[in-house]
């Protein structure tokens, strides 16, 4: 073989190979699938009471975990919000009544005063009656679900 046909060869496989190269550096690629699963995105909800002369409304309401309730006093009488029953509040949470309003942390179900508005964030699963201490006749049940 003669050098021309070396020359030749050489510049063949270079020519071929920097193609190759162009190619499979130009080509598109497959975008990586995750396996890593994506937790939703849930946003908590606030679910609204009033309470007036006739008591709460709506009495019953049904939410989720982590979800809050907030009750706000539209009447010319004192809301007090407490767990049931009444007078010991320990339904929720399973304290008495002098232990959740000494709670620092605010994981009772209890007003601890009367005042126009009270919010709490449920954190666990059932059916928590709820009334008002200054009036205890008016009851009212959170209904939570996961």
């Amino acid at each position: 073989m003669s050098t021309t046909s070396w020359v030749a060869a050489l510049a063949s496989v270079i020519i071929v190979g920097f193609g190759a190269w162009w190619y499979t550096a130009k080509a598109p690629t497959t975008p990586a699938i995750s396996t890593t699963p994506v937790a939703p995105s849930v946003a908590s909800t606030t679910v609204a009471v009033t309470y007036g002369s006739n008591g709460f409304s709506p009495a019953e309401v049904t939410i989720k975990v982590g979800d809050t309730v907030t009750w706000t006093n539209n009447g010319g009488s004192n809301m007090w919000v407490a767990s049931a029953k009444h007078p010991t509040h320990i339904v929720y949470s399973g304290t008495t009544l002098a232990q959740h309003c000494d709670d620092a942390t605010d994981v009772s179900f209890d007003q601890c005063k009367n005042s126009n508005t009270y919010s709490f964030t449920f954190g666990k699963a059932g059916t928590w009656g709820y009334h008002n201490h200054s009036n205890s006749s008016q009851f009212g049940k959170v209904i939570v679900v996961e």
